[in-house]
Parts: structure tokens; C-alpha cells; sequence
């Protein structure tokens, strides 16, 4: 796959992933689930915001210089160790959190179908193309592990990450 296609195919993807975060946001009936959607929704709008750019500058300089692109959640090991530590603590209660959960799930597949393009990318692109997804692969699979965090989380535990040691708002 030449550069060019791959920047398209990464709109494609994060386009996807943003519209459903977005409708999950609309449609979480727990307004931290519709915190945790919004939040997510915003980091993948601001995905696409960046490929764009790195598109357009491609296309008038056929050269790119990725920024550096960050993220409002912090590395999947952080996010797995904060899960233990409510696991560790925490009692489980119930509560029906069906909807979220289905929504959840949709989210864990297409980030994980995300992240196995970004993969692909990295090992299949030279240099320039490396550089551009390797951070986005980073992000992703971070994604993936707080969506399947939330997953355990609402599922083992009957609660969203709101507690002071694991907080969607730090990185």
C-alpha cells in the first residue's frame, strides 16, 4: 500500500470509530459511560483532524513531517494496572448496563480492527509511513485497553472508571 492510500485508509477508520463513539455517547443511559464515549469521541475527532492535515501536506509537498500527536488516556500498561487496582478494591455491585455493554463491545471491535491496520502500516511502510502510524498503533491499542477495561469494569465490578487512582481526565 503507497502512502497516500494508507493516510485515506486511517480516515476511513478513525471516521468510523468517531461516528460510533459519538452515537454511543447519544445513546449510554450512565452519564459517566456518556463521559467516557464523548471523551473517546473527541480524541478520534482530533485523529481525523491530523490525518487530514498530513494528507494535505502530502499531496502538496509528497512529503510528510508527522507531528507529534498525543492522547488524553495514558499507555495500556498504566490503564491495565489501574483496572487491577480497582479490581483489588473495589466490591462488586450490580446494576443494568446492558446498552452500554453492547455499545462497548461494538467499540472494542472496530479499535481492534483499527489497530491491526495501524500494525500493518508500521511494518509494511517505509520510513515516513512508519514514523506517521507508529504513534497512532500506540493510541489505538491504548484505546482498546480502556474500552476492554470498561468491558471488565461494568461487567465484573457494576461501575464506570470514576475513581481517583484511574480517571479518564489524566495522562
Amino acid at each position: 500500500m503507497k502512502l497516500e492510500e494508507a493516510i485515506k485508509t486511517a480516515i476511513d477508520y478513525e471516521t468510523r470509530v468517531h461516528t460510533l463513539y459519538r452515537e454511543a455517547a447519544e445513546k449510554a443511559s450512565d452519564e459517566r459511560g456518556r463521559r467516557a464515549f464523548e471523551v473517546l469521541a473527541d480524541e478520534e475527532r482530533g485523529h481525523l483532524e491530523y490525518l487530514t492535515s498530513r494528507l494535505r501536506e502530502w499531496q502538496e509537498t509528497g512529503s510528510i513531517n508527522p507531528e507529534e500527536l498525543k492522547s488524553v488516556f495514558p499507555s495500556k500498561e498504566v490503564i491495565e494496572q489501574g483496572l487491577q487496582k480497582l479490581k483489588d478494591r473495589m466490591e462488586p455491585r450490580t446494576g443494568a448496563y446492558d446498552a452500554e455493554l453492547e455499545l462497548l463491545g461494538r467499540a472494542l471491535n472496530v479499535e481492534i480492527e483499527t489497530s491491526s491496520f495501524y500494525y500493518r502500516m508500521v511494518h509494511e511502510l517505509g520510513e515516513e509511513g512508519r514514523r506517521l502510524f507508529e504513534r497512532f498503533l500506540a493510541i489505538e491499542e491504548g484505546h482498546q485497553a480502556i474500552v476492554q477495561a470498561q468491558i471488565d469494569s461494568v461487567s465484573g465490578l457494576g461501575f464506570w472508571f470514576d475513581h481517583t487512582e484511574f480517571s479518564l481526565e489524566g495522562a
